[in-house]
């Protein structure tokens, strides 16, 4: 098969390695892809909001499939068009990618299907919505309605800090992503983030990860798009995720399918666990991003088949196998990141850093020149491990960072750390 990623992250990155290993893998196009994705595929420049450029790439080079990394063409509709063009194409399309598209949107369908989220209500106007901030009090969630890309929710732990996010947003410091706001309860549990792969019909349960938001270590700073992840979450097991399945994934599944936008592709499910159970807080329309690296490293099948028996609606009797060792990532960021960052600082000592057992290095925000490489992003590398305990994987992924040179960088060093402690209890 002859396939095109869209995308140049991190997650791409680990797609590109895992679907280039696959037999079924004739050619692979990543468009616009970064340094470390070149190596897996031929990257093109293409511009992904371009849709007919996108389509008059696949008919000339004849593509079977596109992968499609980012939610922003996922909401944008790029399925819809590739799939009317005749074109195979993962993902979900415009109207079921609304999940991440429209927090107000999923929240609604939340509460009309009985499914378990955080109460809320939606504004779009700030004076209202002050007004149910001070009847609720604090800590509170206040969050833009929209894509922002990672920074459209503010956990609130003061009245003044959730009134200052609503005047962000709707002063539009988020763009047209804050035009409308959703406010809600504060949920205390601890979270984790499970993904399902979904066919229209029928979803299966990928495995689980714990993501790490917040800037720096001991869950301090702003937050983030992610600074590191690890899989499998310590505080999901079977029957957990089998309650996830029937309680949040299938009525929203069969939820979708009643209103004639069927989901197909990764539904992405950011999960609290609280002492009533999973309750939702947001869907992703995509694989998660760090998460998506450490479930790469943990997958045993081939992914190839899935993505296709996902788009064709043939995942009823499909199952994927999985390593059983754990796998943590750690994300090297500009420094300034989440905020202003400066860009084209050169990063040494990769080919050094990969040599560490289990180490997989992915490129998130990275450029080639010549033969250096240069950081061209905010979340710049992936630093990836699998071990036989998350405390190896930890390890293994702290000793290649120890190797790389990039003074302009910086990480958190507790990544994996409630997975550390339950080990060692």
């Amino acid at each position: 098969m002859k396939i095109l990623l869209l995308g140049s992250g991190g997650r791409e990155h680990a797609l590109a390695w895992k679907m280039a290993a696959s037999p079924l893998t004739d050619r692979l196009y990543c468009a616009p892809g970064n340094a470390g994705i070149a190596r897996e595929a031929e990257c093109v420049a293409l511009d992904v909001a371009d849709h007919a450029g996108v389509i008059a790439f696949c008919r000339a080079r004849r593509i079977d499939l596109v992968v499609v990394g980012p939610e922003a063409p996922l909401c944008a509709g790029i399925v819809d068009d590739l799939e009317a063009a005749g074109l195979k194409a993962f993902g979900p399309t415009r109207a079921a990618a609304r999940l991440e598209g429209s927090k107000g949107f999923t929240k609604d369908l939340c509460r009309a299907n009985g499914i378990p989220t955080a109460t809320y209500e939606r504004f779009r106007a700030a004076d209202p919505a002050k007004t149910y901030l001070r009847a609720r009090g604090a800590p509170i969630v206040v969050k833009a309605d929209g894509l922002a890309a990672g920074k459209g929710v503010v956990v609130a732990q003061s009245i003044a800090e959730a009134e200052a996010a609503i005047d962000m947003m709707f002063g539009g410091g988020l763009g047209e992503a804050g035009g409308e706001v959703v406010i809600e309860e504060f949920l205390a549990g601890e979270e984790a983030s499970f993904f399902a792969l979904c066919d229209g019909a029928t979803a299966i349960a990928l495995t689980t990860a714990q993501d790490h938001k917040r800037a720096f270590d001991d869950d301090q700073g702003p937050n983030t798009g992610g600074m590191g992840a690890y899989s499998p979450a310590p505080n999901i097991d079977d029957a957990m995720s089998a309650r996830v399945m029937a309680d949040i994934i299938t009525p929203t599944l069969r939820a979708m399918q009643a209103m004639g936008a069927p989901y197909k592709g990764v539904l992405y499910a950011g999960l609290m666990i609280t002492a009533e159970g999973p309750k939702l807080i947001e869907y992703n329309a995509r694989f998660g991003d760090p998460e998506t690296q450490v479930l790469m490293l943990r997958l045993m099948s081939d992914l190839v088949p899935a993505l296709l028996a996902s788009r064709d609606g043939q995942l009823k009797s499909f199952d994927l196998r999985w390593y059983p060792d754990p796998a943590l990532t750690v994300v090297m960021a500009a420094k300034g990141y989440p905020g202003e960052y400066a860009r084209g600082s050169v990063i040494e000592g990769l080919d050094d850093a990969a040599k560490v057992q289990g180490v997989e290095i992915f490129h998130a925000g990275t450029k080639a020149d010549g033969n250096r490489i240069l950081a061209n992003g905010g979340r710049v590398l992936d630093v990836s491990a699998i071990g036989k305990t998350v405390r190896e994987a930890q390890a293994r992924a702290y000793e290649a960072i120890s190797r790389i040179r990039w003074p302009e960088g910086f990480y958190r060093h507790d990544i994996g750390w409630r997975a550390v402690e339950r080990e060692t209890k």
